[in-house]
């Protein structure tokens, strides 16, 4: 059967090339992996995989936080002395 339908979906630039590099890696292209999602979702009569609400704890949320840090995502607080230090965090409270 011929493809002659359309959709179009807006995403963020960052996803869209990280979805091309991780599909090419497999050698198909983004239009491939969605026909393939589509078709195992109606095989499956629903979604190919499990939906779940992420479960964050400190400890995962603090690994996060240093990625973004890591990859200058966000930008990490300095101080110069470590009364700066304390007074900030006297200041948190």
């Amino acid at each position: 059967m011929a493809k002659t339908a359309n959709i179009n979906v807006r995403i963020e630039p960052e996803v869209k090339q990280q979805a091309e590099d991780l599909f090419g890696s497999f050698g198909i292209s983004v239009t491939d992996a969605i026909n393939i999602f589509l078709r195992t979702s109606i095989m499956e009569g629903g979604f190919p995989f499990q939906i779940r609400k992420p479960r964050f704890n400190a400890e995962t949320l603090a690994i996060q936080e240093a990625r973004d840090i890591m990859s200058g995502k966000i930008q990490a607080k300095s101080y110069k002395t470590t009364d700066e230090f304390i007074q900030a965090l006297n200041a948190e409270d």
